[in-house]
């Protein structure tokens, strides 16, 4: 049984309305690429200098030329206002770029402490090796207790043997006494 395409109603209706205008559509890496690099630029001698320059030229240009060619008559409203524009953009890039400076200061010391727990369990395992290893080294025989031991057991075979020799040697000893000596 196929059911119908209206409303159905074990199903809430979808309420969002579709906007008017939609919003614009911008790559998020690169326009924190940017602010990084403008934030980096910004805090240069090079970037001082050039607004400083600018700053001054202003000032002498709307002080000291005709009053026809001035773009700034005193007290220099143009000039605070283009300042006060450059730092309403300035501080959001800043802080823009501080943000993305701290997700990569966040990942880093993430690595760096998973790389820090491994290394703390490599380190945990070589230490239980090297104990394993030294009990099992207590445990072997070393070159000098073998030739000690065998130099023991040498000595022990060269005195059995000599005793041997005069056990027979005294057999033989004995035996001549008994034998009467044949003619």
């Amino acid at each position: 049984m196929t059911e119908p395409r209206g409303a159905r109603l074990d199903t809430p209706k979808d309420l969002r309305r579709q906007p008017l205008l939609r919003r614009p559509a911008y790559d998020s890496d690169a326009f924190g690429s940017f602010a990084e690099g403008f934030a980096r630029y910004m805090g240069t001698a090079r970037f001082l200098i050039w607004m400083t320059a600018v700053v001054v030229m202003w000032v002498l240009w709307n002080s000291l030329a005709p009053e026809e060619v001035r773009f700034d008559d005193y007290p220099f409203i143009f000039l605070t206002l283009a300042l006060s524009l450059q730092a309403s953009y300035a501080a959001p890039l800043i802080l823009l770029a501080q943000n993305r400076q701290e997700q990569r200061d966040k990942v880093i010391a993430e690595q760096d402490r998973q790389a820090n727990a491994r290394a703390h369990a490599d380190m945990e395992f070589l230490a239980r090796e090297v104990a394993s290893l030294r009990m099992a080294v207590g445990e072997v025989a070393t070159r000098d207790f073998l030739r000690s031991e065998l130099r023991s057991l040498l000595q022990d075979i060269e005195e059995r043997a000599e005793e041997r020799a005069r056990e027979s040697a005294q057999g033989h000893a004995t035996e001549a006494e008994v034998e009467p000596p044949t003619t």
